[in-house]
């Protein structure tokens, strides 16, 4: 997709694009039907919250400014009734996220599980006529988020994806910078994600009782149970996410296509793996090298200092989560660019000064997401950027897992005279747990 492409004809594109791997129906019981939403300001939204261990606990915790947690869903029922007790003990509690959704009374769905288990919640949850903010990143394959854009349109719900890095002050500024010129013509990005974890073989063992492995699998392969896949380290087996390119990726990767207005068009990756059975099996020592289709090159390595460095003509900017520095920043106490010129998101809240500043940041990004929630505008994380993000996550992971360069059409969202490339664009889905 070239830089002028609209989300419009992005969108009617994405909806007959869901090819190459066939999304057999999956299970799913709720009613579509819109739910009513709070009739007066001083209402509180009425939450369902799914996958509470760490990151989804915190999510939960920003979202009871706005609301009251009054469903926990968990297949690891310790998790589920320590989440109960953190928030206030009158929460329902759910091993089966379908029969919350199920529940009329409930208006938004916050979802911080394990990343192959997002498209599915998403898509159940806004056919179930709920808004939903997911944690990043936010599919597992390039043809999931084919999907979930489809679906988002047609059923017309908020979705707002946990890529808070666009609600940081410091991040939103290197952008804003980059893309009104103050670097001059943008060349070239550089950004470092940091090392993938390594390990050595791993003993399967007996589920705990307080955990339905089968269920936390979903549609992954059916494995001997390694408390190792579980939980956090979930993060380091390609079956149920893709290292640090999608986790630190899906924030960084994000910032970088956000600054670039473009999308890649070629990707060439090295990397080496481990051979090491019942052990984490993502790349290590990895470099990926994009083409954007407006001339831009962006690199990415796991080696250097965490953050994102913007090169032009006439300057650079380097921005992560401590500092935004460069001389173009500098620059600003002399030549200040007014609130007013911030262009990538209007509908934000620049006007809400309370909002931003020095507060924790995914207390403004969620602020957003309940905003539009009651304006029903597209929020700045939205489902179609996020998409894209970590579709270049995931091109850069084919690119390292098949040895070779690839060809990307951004348009078509598949690789260019490459078959066996276009294979990985899905995954093998487990019956039962197939996503329609």
């Amino acid at each position: 997709m070239s830089a002028t492409t609209s989300r419009r004809s992005f969108l009617r594109n994405a909806a007959g694009a869901v090819a190459g791997c066939a999304f057999a129906p999956y299970f799913f019981t709720a009613d579509a039907a819109a739910q009513d939403k709070p009739t007066s300001a001083n209402d509180r939204f009425r939450i369902g919250s799914i996958g509470m261990r760490y990151q989804g606990s915190v999510v939960a915790d920003k979202a009871v400014a706005h609301g009251d947690i009054v469903a926990i869903c968990d297949v690891d029922r310790e998790i589920a009734e320590k989440a109960k007790e953190q928030f206030g003990g009158k929460a329902d509690l759910y091993e089966d996220y379908r029969k919350m959704l199920d529940r009329k009374d409930i208006d938004v769905i916050t979802i911080g599980t394990p990343d192959h288990w997002h498209t599915a919640m998403v898509v159940d949850a806004c056919r179930a006529g709920k808004d939903v903010y997911i944690e990043k990143p936010l599919t597992l394959t390039v043809d999931e988020g084919k999907l979930m854009t489809r679906v988002v349109k047609e059923t017309g719900r908020v979705v707002q994806v946990g890529s808070w890095q666009r609600s940081d002050h410091r991040f939103r500024l290197g952008m804003e910078l980059v893309r009104q010129g103050r670097i001059g013509q943008l060349q070239r990005v550089d950004v470092i994600l940091g090392k993938n974890k390594t390990s050595g073989s791993f003993q399967p063992e007996t589920p705990p009782p307080n955990l339905n492995w089968d269920v936390w699998q979903g549609q992954t392969p059916d494995v001997p149970y390694i408390k190792e896949r579980c939980h956090y380290t979930f993060r380091w087996w390609y079956e149920y996410s893709g290292g640090q390119m999608t986790d630190w990726g899906a924030h960084h990767l994000d910032i970088a296509q956000w600054g670039i207005g473009s999308l890649p068009v070629a990707v060439k990756s090295t990397a080496k793996f481990p051979n090491v059975t019942n052990g984490y099996n993502v790349a290590v020592d990895y470099y990926a090298e994009y083409k954007y289709a407006n001339g831009v090159v962006m690199t990415v390595a796991d080696n250097g200092r965490n953050g994102v460095m913007f090169t032009g003509t006439d300057g650079r900017i380097f921005v992560n989560r401590g500092t935004v520095s460069g001389k173009p920043v500098e620059d600003l106490e002399q030549d200040p660019l007014p609130r007013e010129e911030f262009k990538l998101y209007a509908h934000d809240n620049l006007d809400r000064p309370e909002r931003m500043g020095k507060l924790d940041s995914i207390v403004n990004h969620m602020g957003n997401f309940f905003d539009c929630i009651k304006t029903r505008e597209e929020p700045i994380s939205d489902v179609v950027s996020q998409h894209q993000s970590v579709t270049t996550c995931h091109i850069g992971n084919i690119s390292m897992r098949l040895g070779r360069p690839l060809q990307w059409d951004p348009e078509a969202e598949t690789f260019i005279g490459d078959d066996e490339a276009n294979q990985w664009l899905c995954r093998d889905q487990r019956k039962g747990f197939k996503i329609a």
